[in-house]
């Protein structure tokens, strides 16, 4: 299951992504990650909640963070469900036909994704619309 949660800058997703991750740790039967551009929420979600800020890492491309994405699956299989805050500001590529592809990967996986981005939803691919 892909979720994508698309709006304006400023519009309260991250807080919306917070609330998600702290509900989903306390009814998950498995670990939850949540990756972030920088190490923002330490204090905002639960402590058993495992938080990567990817600007520690060089992630160029959604190739690159796919690849990244399975390493943290391969050393971790009991993962339910990953949050991702603000997709295309830790990739730094907006290219729909590129954010399309790497939706749909998702969705083969087991895993639940919940996943950020500032853009304005109703203006979205339908490759992406259909994840909202």
């Amino acid at each position: 299951m892909v979720r994508v949660i698309m709006d304006d800058t400023g519009s309260g997703k991250t807080k919306q992504l917070i609330d998600l991750a702290n509900a989903a740790v306390q009814t998950e039967h498995g670990n939850v990650i949540c990756i972030e551009p920088k190490k923002e929420l330490t204090y905002d979600i639960d402590y058993n909640i495992r938080l990567i800020a990817t600007n520690e890492y060089t992630l160029p491309s959604y190739e690159v963070f796919q690849g990244f994405l399975s390493g943290i699956y391969a050393g971790n299989y009991d993962i339910t469900h990953i949050f991702i805050d603000n997709l295309t500001k830790i990739i730094r590529c907006d290219e729909e036909e590129q954010v399309e592809r790497f939706l749909d990967q998702q969705v083969r996986n087991r895993i639940k994704f919940t996943i950020t981005m500032s853009a304005k939803a109703h203006l979205a691919a339908d490759g992406i619309k259909k994840y909202t």
